[in-house]
C-alpha cells in the first residue's frame, strides 16, 4: 500500500489535467479531478494525499480551497481524515458510487386532462375499501401455512370453487373448479391461451386464425398478433357480430354480452348460431364478459357459456366491477384446454396474488361482491341517465347508440366529424376516444358494417361524482351542430 505521495500537486496537475477550470469554479474542479483519480485507481486505497496547505500553494489556490475539497470528499466517503495520520483514500474504490452525482430534477409530470371521459375503468373512488380490508384480513388470519409456499398454477381452491357458485348464479356458467385456471385479466388469458403447444386438443384449434369483432381494443389484436395470430373482422349490425359471415376460421372472439365498444348485445338467434357453428366445424367460441353484470334496462343476460361449455372459453376479471389493479381474473375453460393452458402458465402461480385470491373468495361468498356490484350498477345506471338526459337538452341531434349497460356510452355523430370533435374535446382537455380508434385496420375491406361510422366513446364511470356534471357541461359544448 502505498504511503506517500511524491510531488503530489506537481503529479495531480500533470496525471489529471488539473486546469481547476469548468462548471462550480475551483473547488469544484479539484473535486471533480480527485474523485476520478480515485475511481480509476490512479489513487489506491489507503494513498496518503498531501496537507492540504502543500496542495493550495502547488496549486496556486486559497488553503481554503483545497480543505473545503477534501471536506467534502470525506463526507461522501471518498476519503477518510484522522488526527494524526493526513488525509487518505478510502479503502473502498468507490465507497458511494454515485454519491458525488447531483440528482437530476424529475421532470414535471404532464399536467392531466380536467375531465377524463376516457372507456375502460371504473369510479375508483368507488372501491369498498373496508368492505375488502375485512376479507383480506381474514384471509390473512385463515390462511393455512401452505398458501406462503409455491402457488398453484390453476389458482387456490377456494377461488374456484366461489366463482363456480358466483357464476353459475349471476352469469349463467356451467363449469367445476377443475376446468376454472385463475388468470390476471382478459390480456393475461389470451396470452395463455395462444402460447398452447402440442398436437391436437385445443391447441390446434387456436392456431388458425382467429374471427374477431369489426370493433374491438387494438392492445388486443397487437397482443394477438404479436402471437402469431392473424385476426379476421366480422362486420357488426344492430343485431351484434354477422356470426353468419364466419368461414374458415375455427376460433372466434366475441363481447356478447355488450358489444364493445358499440354497446349492441349479440341476438338470442346469433348466439345459437355461433354455438351450432362451433359444434360444427370443431371450433371454439372465446366469449369476453368484461362487463356483463352491468345491465341497467333489464335482468343481465346470461353468457353464451351456458349453452355449450364444451365450445366456450368463458373470460372474465374484477377489472370494471372493482379495480384493474387487483389484477385478477380468470378462464372457464372445456376440459381439453385445461392442460394446455396450465402448461403455458407453469408449475407456480406467478401472475395472482394468493392472497388477494383468498381476498376475492371470501368477498364473494360472503355476499360483499353482489353488493357492490348492486351499488355500483345503480351509480352508473344515473351516470348514465344524466348523459343521455344532458344530450337530449345541449344536443338533441346526438344519438347514444347501444343498450343500457356497462361503463361506456357511444355518441352517434354526424359523418365527417368525428375527427374535429375530439380534437376540440382535446383542446378543451377532455379526454374522450373516437369510435374510429377502435375499428379492425382490415374492416374496410370486409362487408358493410351496419352501424355509425363516426361517434365518440365516452366513459361516464371515471370522473369523481362533484366533477361528473362540469364533465358534461364540457362535453355538451365540444359536440359538432345539427
Amino acid at each position: 500500500m502505498a504511503d506517500s505521495w511524491v510531488n503530489e500537486a506537481e503529479r495531480i496537475g500533470a496525471d489529471l489535467h488539473l486546469e481547476l477550470s469548468g462548471p462550480g469554479g475551483r473547488r469544484a474542479a479539484l473535486i471533480r479531478a480527485l474523485r476520478e483519480a480515485v475511481r480509476s485507481g490512479r489513487l489506491a486505497p489507503g494513498t496518503r494525499l498531501p496537507p492540504y496547505r502543500s496542495l493550495a500553494a502547488d496549486l496556486g489556490v486559497a488553503r481554503n480551497t483545497v480543505a473545503d475539497a477534501y471536506a467534502e470528499l470525506v463526507a461522501e466517503g471518498w476519503l477518510t481524515a484522522r488526527q494524526g495520520s493526513g488525509t487518505r483514500v478510502a479503502d473502498r474504490a468507490e465507497p458511494l458510487k454515485g454519491a458525488a452525482r447531483v440528482p437530476k430534477k424529475a421532470p414535471p409530470r404532464a399536467r392531466g386532462p380536467r375531465y377524463d371521459l376516457r372507456q375502460g375503468t371504473p369510479d375508483v373512488s368507488a372501491f369498498p375499501r373496508a368492505d375488502w380490508l375485512a376479507s383480506y384480513r381474514r384471509a390473512l388470519q385463515q390462511a393455512p401455512n401452505e398458501v406462503f409456499g409455491p402457488g398453484d398454477p390453476a389458482g387456490r381452491r377456494e377461488l374456484r370453487e366461489a366463482l363456480t357458485e358466483y357464476l353459475a348464479r349471476a352469469r349463467g356458467v356451467r363449469t367445476t373448479p377443475e376446468r376454472i385456471v385463475i388468470c390476471s385479466g382478459f390480456a393475461h388469458a389470451l396470452r395463455l391461451l395462444f402460447q398452447q403447444s402440442g398436437p391436437g386438443g385445443g391447441a390446434a384449434v387456436l392456431r388458425g386464425p382467429l374471427a374477431v369483432e369489426s370493433y374491438g381494443l387494438g392492445f388486443h389484436r397487437d397482443l394477438l398478433t404479436a402471437a402469431g395470430v392473424r385476426t379476421v373482422p366480422l362486420p357488426l349490425d344492430e343485431d351484434g357480430a354477422r356470426v353468419d359471415l364466419l368461414a374458415r376460421e375455427r376460433a372466434v372472439l366475441l363481447t356478447p354480452a355488450h358489444q364493445f365498444p358499440t354497446g349492441g348485445p349479440l341476438h338470442p338467434a346469433r348466439r345459437a348460431a355461433v354455438v351450432d357453428w362451433a359444434r360444427a366445424r370443431g371450433g371454439v367460441v372465446l366469449e369476453d364478459d368484461y362487463d356483463g353484470e352491468f345491465r341497467y334496462d333489464r335482468k343481465p343476460v346470461g353468457a353464451v357459456q351456458g349453452l355449450d361449455p364444451e365450445r366456450v372459453i368463458y373470460l372474465g376479471s374484477v377489472s370494471k366491477s372493482l379495480s384493474p389493479a387487483l389484477r385478477l381474473g380468470w378462464m372457464v375453460l372445456p376440459e381439453r384446454y385445461v392442460d394446455g393452458v396450465l402448461a403455458a402458465k407453469g408449475e407456480r402461480e406467478a401472475w395472482a396474488s394468493v392472497l388477494d385470491q383468498l381476498s376475492l373468495a371470501d368477498f364473494l361468498a360472503r355476499g360483499a361482491y353482489d353488493r357492490h356490484v348492486r351499488r355500483m350498477r345503480q351509480r352508473y345506471r344515473s351516470r348514465r341517465d344524466r348523459l343521455v338526459a344532458a344530450l337530449a337538452e345541449r344536443a338533441p341531434h346526438i344519438g347514444v347508440t347501444g343498450v343500457a349497460a356497462g361503463l361506456h356510452a357511444v355518441l352517434r355523430l354526424p359523418p365527417g366529424t368525428e375527427r374535429s370533435a375530439v380534437k376540440a374535446a382535446t383542446w378543451q382537455g377532455i379526454a374522450l376516444d373516437g369510435l374510429t380508434e377502435f375499428r379492425h385496420p382490415e374492416a374496410a375491406t370486409a362487408a358493410p358494417d351496419g352501424l355509425v361510422s363516426d361517434g365518440l366513446v365516452v366513459g361516464y364511470a371515471t370522473p369523481s361524482e362533484h366533477a361528473y356534471t362540469a364533465a358534461l357541461e364540457a362535453l355538451c359544448g365540444v359536440l359538432p351542430p345539427a
